[in-house]
């Protein structure tokens, strides 16, 4: 039996933002901002998502499902955050999105249910909100088929990030409500490229993702110092 791979007051603290997920003047500004960005960078690494069987792990409000679905891809965002579940079906509903559809169930579960099934995988900002990130990261090597490619995006644990994510972006510049990171539960790339490596996975690419203060704009580039992406291949 698989248990819950989830932190009971992460979920809470993610819940109870639930109907400000696709408010683009919200705390989740950060993330409709960066989500272009993101969703050319995993396209351009599958080839283009059109026909694309994709599971987004961790999807909360659905901002990347929603917009891997309307690049063409068939998605499932999956969450234990009910209510921001809820709000993702209720977008989807309103916004008549296509081939998208959201469950409650936990990444392991899942995996364990329907293994080697998806094209693509995403996992974005949520392996730092988990207990065992280790973990996720097996059970979404799982989920992909053979070939298939599977993305995180996490923060890395040193000063400067610490600086940049905690102290800037929830205390100074207040892009995020204070307590949304816990410094401690952050991931080194050598951390995760060893978890990707003990799940069966290639890391193919990495990307670093930057915010200008100023300009008010993120943009991506190799400084994987504070917040990064691995693109991995399962072969």
């Amino acid at each position: 039996m698989t248990t819950t791979n989830a932190d009971p007051r992460e979920l809470a603290k993610f819940s109870e933002l639930a109907h400000r997920w696709w408010d683009p003047e919200s705390e989740f500004r950060p993330l409709h901002q960066i989500n272009p960005l993101r969703l050319e960078w995993i396209a351009r690494q599958v080839g283009g998502l059109a026909g694309k069987q994709a599971v987004d792990v961790g999807c909360g409000g659905g901002i990347l499902s929603d917009a891997m679905a309307r690049a063409g891809a068939e998605v499932l965002g999956i969450d234990l955050a009910g209510k921001a579940l809820k709000v993702a079906q209720l977008h989807a509903m309103e916004a008549q999105t296509p081939s998208v559809a959201y469950r409650e169930i936990a990444v392991e579960a899942l995996a364990e249910e329907a293994p080697a099934s998806r094209d693509v995988v995403t996992c974005m900002e949520m392996l730092e909100h988990v207990p065992d990130p280790a973990s996720t990261v097996r059970a979404c090597a799982a989920l992909a088929k053979p070939g298939g490619h599977v993305f995180f995006s996490t923060l890395n644990r040193n000063p400067k990030s610490f600086l940049f994510a905690i102290v800037g972006a929830e205390y100074l510049l207040r892009l995020l409500p204070r307590g949304t990171h816990e410094y401690a539960r952050f991931i080194r790339p050598s951390e995760l490229a060893r978890w990707c490596r003990d799940a069966g996975l290639e890391v193919t690419a990495t990307r670093g993702l930057q915010y200008n203060p100023v300009t008010r704009r993120y943009r991506l580039n190799d400084d994987t110092s504070v917040n990064y992406m691995f693109a991995c291949r399962k072969p």
